[in-house]
């Protein structure tokens, strides 16, 4: 029995940047969404596919690598995703709140398919859990979650396979009542956890007077965790002496209604219109 549907697990990608010599310094966790723009004749749905990720894992950086899995056995394949264009200007796009750590650059998904590249995306209007509907749903404190990315850059050496931890919902009824722009999970992440999706575990019993949720769906992005600091003290003067910070166990994560306003910023800069995408007018890496 599967709690967490397979192809969420091709939706996450491990982002890094390159030392000198091109080694790769793996840091950060990317998250594929496909905001959705159009609805076909034949009621098919068409998307255009972001990265998702931190500004923070973005910030500082001319560009990042980013590692897929070819659709056959072959080695995970690495490639090199331009952050500026040469007027210098930024390909991604963060949210216009400089508070909500989200950023968003666009991939060329039709260039994947010529790669023969194995990837998948959340569908914006069918994968993502909102907060209203989190409220509707009666999703509270103590409810499961599935956290995925790659902690410490974590990775196999010949195939990109993510990393599922489990956790909980620590905190969330501040988010619900719009008291805070972000929710907490007690659930262990480590840097190069930044920019991985937060999953919904579904649940088909409940206690009485509730109901069971079902489905599961992309609730958040993590972005950071608390810690908590204990010093150590000199034994002559009482004074501290070193400061060890540790982590709490508590992650931040920022809910998906964030997540779909950077897409919108980033659908809008990139000045993507309907004919455009029909003729392939996307971004682009190699």
């Amino acid at each position: 029995m599967a709690l967490i549907p397979p192809l969420y697990f091709n939706c996450v990608v491990t982002l890094g940047t390159r030392k000198p010599g091109c080694e790769v310094s793996w840091c950060g966790t990317g998250t594929l969404v496909g905001r959705h723009f159009r609805r076909q004749a034949d009621r098919s749905s068409q998307y255009h596919v972001f990265i998702v990720t931190n500004k923070h894992v973005l910030e500082n950086q001319r560009e990042m690598v980013v590692r897929f899995n070819p659709l056959d056995s072959q080695p995970a394949q690495n490639f090199d995703i331009p952050l500026y264009n040469h007027e210098g200007d930024a390909l991604w796009k963060g949210h216009p709140n400089r508070n909500i750590d989200l950023a968003a650059i666009g991939i060329n998904s039709d260039f994947l398919r010529q790669e023969g590249i194995q990837y998948d995306f959340f569908q914006s209007d069918n994968h993502l859990m909102p907060l209203d509907e989190m409220a509707r749903s009666g999703i509270s404190e103590g409810d499961f979650i599935y956290v995925l990315g790659f902690p410490m850059g974590i990775g196999a050496p010949n195939r990109q396979y993510v990393i599922a931890r489990s956790g909980i919902i620590a905190r969330l009824r501040d988010t619900l009542e719009n008291n805070s722009k972000d929710f907490l999970v007690d659930a262990m992440v480590f840097p190069g956890n930044s920019g991985g999706p937060v999953i919904y575990k579904p649940e088909i019993i409940s206690i009485e007077g509730t109901r069971s949720v079902t489905k599961p769906g992309l609730i958040g992005i993590v972005t950071s965790y608390l810690t908590y600091s204990e010093a150590a003290l000199s034994q002559q003067t009482g004074q501290p002496r070193i400061v060890f910070e540790e982590n709490s166990g508590l992650a931040v994560v920022i809910p998906v209604d964030y997540v779909i306003e950077t897409l919108d910023v980033a659908f809008t800069a990139c000045r993507i219109k309907e004919r455009d995408l029909v003729d392939g007018t996307v971004p682009e890496f190699a």
